[in-house]
């Protein structure tokens, strides 16, 4: 028996999978009902057409970029927080807090400005149709206020899982989103006496939603005294030097997802340039698939927060030995969910009221993604869980934005502009992307130089 083998024996497997399921589980359970009602938020516009998905599709792709910021900027703070809780340093966690609070403010205000000088403009990035063009521009006036109230929410969210309480963000965040359907059914349609007020309706439907998640959730944070538990000063109590050392560690994990959520605009405007049906296949595909990717999202989470505590302790062979446990827990679950997705696609697909084209390209990429499903899940638990988990952002940010710019984009542009591919086949080359990270990833994995104490 090795040394390493040794050590996964010594590790209770009980005491492992009830830590990382505590984590998991909310995370793998709100992602679910968030993208589970988001299908329903897409099925009722669906309702008014396919300009209308395509509209609100599109004008969520402006929102798609400012959460990469937000869930990069999280997701750096998150990584201190949860070192800093194997350290048991609260007075740290209380400083980057208000360290992202203060980025959050910046950002958000910035994403304000240019959406609000010219909406129509966001929107003709992505789609020259005229009727997409007023429908997603109408919608984005109104989802842009709610913004602010988003980033707070997610900032308080990823702290509270990154401090092991991952059920209280899911019992708030589910309140919303039941929230959200009720106004959106309300709004959309005009009933119990509201005006009926179409993709305008579902984004004050929305807006309405996430007020009411922040306003709950702080409460929650400041109903009891814990970590989170900041008074202004303590928020606040960071100098220049402190948020310039924090931000050699956020910045990479930052621009990590902006080059991710970069190259995905390119995709949606690729897409965008194949026709208003190929946007619509293309909203549907997104919308099952996050269904399903739920998996990744819950597994990286509890990597990141379980990988990041044993660090900050100072456990270095339990890090490697949590390692393990996750990517075989990754890959026998993502094995499952992805023979899941091939088998009910068909079924899911029938709930959305499109054409016959847009159903059989949705079709087609859904089984695709159903194939390689397990690879997108790996990669996922390998950058954002182990590799930003172990205070590794700059070669996680350098992997990613490598497999996305150099193999991901040039073989999208390639499928649509040059091969002049339906849009299942142009999808298929730009997953390409997804295997080559997964290579890279590997191999720093096996270097051990991934593991670094922030604290």
């Amino acid at each position: 028996m090795t040394k390493f083998q040794a050590l996964l024996l010594d590790i209770k497997d009980k005491q492992f999978y009830k830590a990382m399921l505590a984590i998991a589980l909310p995370v793998m359970l709100q992602s679910f009902i968030s993208s589970f009602i988001n299908m329903v938020d897409t099925v009722m516009v669906g309702r008014l057409g396919e300009v209308e998905i395509a509209a609100v599709g599109i004008a969520n792709q402006y929102f798609f970029f400012f959460m990469m910021f937000l869930v990069g900027l999280c997701g750096g703070v998150s990584v201190f927080i949860a070192q800093y809780w194997g350290k048991k340093d609260i007075e740290s966690i209380r400083k980057v807090l208000g360290l992202g609070v203060v980025s959050i403010a910046i950002v958000t205000a910035l994403f304000l400005v240019v959406g609000y000088a010219n909406p129509t403009w966001v929107i003709s990035l992505f789609s020259n149709d005229a009727t997409v063009l007023r429908s997603g521009s109408s919608y984005l006036v109104v989802i842009m206020i709610g913004y602010l109230f988003t980033g707070i929410t997610f900032l308080y969210s990823f702290s509270l899982r990154s401090i092991g309480q991952a059920k209280k963000p899911l019992m708030v965040n589910i309140v919303a989103l039941f929230c959200n359907v009720f106004l959106n059914y309300t709004l959309i349609f005009g009933k119990f006496g509201a005006p009926a007020l179409g993709v305008v309706g579902a984004a004050w439907a929305t807006l309405i939603s996430r007020v009411l998640e922040m306003v709950i959730l702080l409460l929650v944070v400041y109903a009891k005294d814990g970590p989170l538990r900041a008074s202004f000063k303590e928020l606040f109590h960071f100098d220049l030097a402190y948020a310039k050392r924090a931000y050699q560690t956020i910045l990479p994990v930052i621009m990590n997802d902006i080059f991710w959520g970069l190259a995905s605009l390119v995709y949606i405007a690729v897409y965008g340039r194949l026709g208003t049906q190929a946007v619509a296949a293309i909203q549907i595909v997104n919308t099952v698939n996050n269904l399903f990717m739920v998996v990744a999202f819950g597994l990286s989470s509890a990597a990141a927060v379980l990988i990041g505590n044993a660090i900050g302790a100072g456990e270095e062979d339990r890090v490697h030995a949590f390692t393990r446990k996750f990517m075989i827990s990754a890959v026998e679950v993502s094995l499952v969910m992805g023979a899941i997705l091939a088998l009910t696609s068909p079924l899911i697909l029938n709930f959305f009221e499109v054409s016959q084209t847009v159903r059989t390209s949705a079709q087609a990429i859904l089984y695709m993604t159903s194939i390689i499903f397990f690879i997108r899940v790996m990669g996922i638990m390998l950058v954002v869980g182990i590799l930003r988990g172990g205070g590794d952002a700059a070669r996680a940010l350098l992997i990613e934005g490598f497999t996305m710019w150099c193999v991901g984009v040039p073989m999208i542009l390639l499928g649509a502009f040059v091969l002049k591919l339906p849009v299942h086949f142009v999808y298929a080359l730009a997953i390409s992307e997804e295997i080559v990270k997964v290579i890279l990833s590997l191999a720093r994995l096996r270097s051990g130089k991934w593991i670094k104490n922030l604290t």
